[in-house]
């Protein structure tokens, strides 16, 4: 079971960008014309098919996710803007999709995650935390709205079309039927590994690396803000975490030994430990920050297909793995059909990484 790759399951920082396609006329004939592409704004910081993302709904989404008290440097904030801004982008495209597809989200969905995200705040402590950051509830409700339903176009287009066939299920238990016979018990978990310094290499899929002790912390609470809005932790790991090896599996450790567990950190072991399955702690140490995702448990012995826990923790991992390949697919062929220009990034590119005042 150690080879089964289950990618586990974002108050919300938005993901992505725009999708609304301008589509320019065909000419059939000799009088048609193209229709001249509309002026952009000044405070525009991408264009994706014709709908600008401006600065403020970058500067909101930056302000969402600051650490309270934390100095970054003018690269450092231009850098996180950038990402956030390519995440707006992504965002943007599932919600033109969702338009196209006529995918709705109620609001007493939204209301419900909303109140499920602040439920652990007082009421004075959250709008205390919405006036340091300059910040209103509709912003974050807003927020949470996209995220929400950028993930609602991902399930219906990415997890409502992958299916596990029990042929694959044997199959993949006679592969690998050693890993099945358990000499003790083991805890399946899966990591988000965050560090406060450069790392050697990142092999995460957005290149997203915390270079600071305020930037891991920022980091983190963004990461922890986005569960609670329900994003995939697979999703989040693959696109954060730090860890070269786990982050390409979607922060996926397989099954680990009791033994093996036992010699971890005190604070790691009793995330896992003293944790129910499904349950996700944050491990703090030294400025670096672990998000622990405790999947499952599974006893000491033999197990085959007819056990149903084996049978859907085969399914589980088969279909975890193929949905996080055909979601990296289904974003990059739409990003490849729209048409976007970040022209904050050009910007950046033409003063050669200086951070230009509008990013400070």
């Amino acid at each position: 079971m150690d080879q089964m790759k289950r990618i586990a399951t974002p108050l919300v920082r938005p993901s992505s960008a725009v999708l609304f396609v301008l589509l320019a006329a065909i000419g059939f004939g000799a009088c048609r014309s193209t229709p001249a592409t509309p002026p952009v704004s000044a405070d525009a910081w991408a264009v994706v098919n014709g709908r600008e993302i401006k600065r403020d709904e970058v500067e909101k989404a930056y302000r969402r996710a600051a650490q309270d008290n934390a100095a970054p440097s003018d690269e450092e904030i231009a850098t996180a803007k950038l990402g956030l801004l390519n995440e707006l982008i992504v965002q943007e495209l599932l919600i033109g999709k969702a338009r196209e597809l006529k995918i709705e989200l109620p609001d007493t969905d939204v209301d419900k995650a909303f109140d499920e995200g602040k439920k652990n705040i007082t009421p004075e402590a959250f709008e205390k935390s919405l006036t340091a950051r300059n910040l209103t509830a509709a912003d974050l409700r807003e927020a949470l709205r996209r995220d929400m339903l950028s993930q609602k176009v991902i399930e219906r287009e990415v997890a409502g079309k992958v299916t596990i066939t029990d042929q694959e299920i044997t199959d993949f238990f006679n592969a690998n039927k050693a890993q099945f016979n358990r000499p003790e018990d083991a805890y399946h978990i899966a990591q988000i590994a965050v560090t406060p310094m450069a790392d050697a290499e990142i092999a995460n899929r957005t290149g997203d690396d915390a270079k600071t002790p305020q930037e891991a912390a920022a980091k983190t609470q963004m990461l922890m803000e986005r569960l609670k809005g329900g994003a995939q932790f697979g999703d989040l790991a693959a696109d954060f975490s730090e860890d070269p090896q786990s982050a390409q599996r979607g922060g996926d450790l397989g099954f680990v030994p009791l033994s093996r567990l036992q010699q971890a950190p005190p604070a790691l072991r009793d995330a896992v430990l003293k944790s129910e399955p499904g349950s996700v702690r944050v491990v703090s140490n030294g400025g670096a920050h672990t998000i622990v995702l405790f999947v499952a448990k599974d006893t000491a012995g033999q197990k085959d297909p007819s056990m149903p826990n084996v049978k859907q923790a085969i399914s589980d991992g088969l279909r975890e793995r193929r949905e996080q390949l055909l979601r990296a697919a289904y974003l990059t062929e739409i990003r490849n059909n729209a048409t976007v220009v970040n022209q904050f990034a050009t910007q950046l590119v033409a003063l050669q990484g200086k951070a230009p005042a509008a990013a400070k």
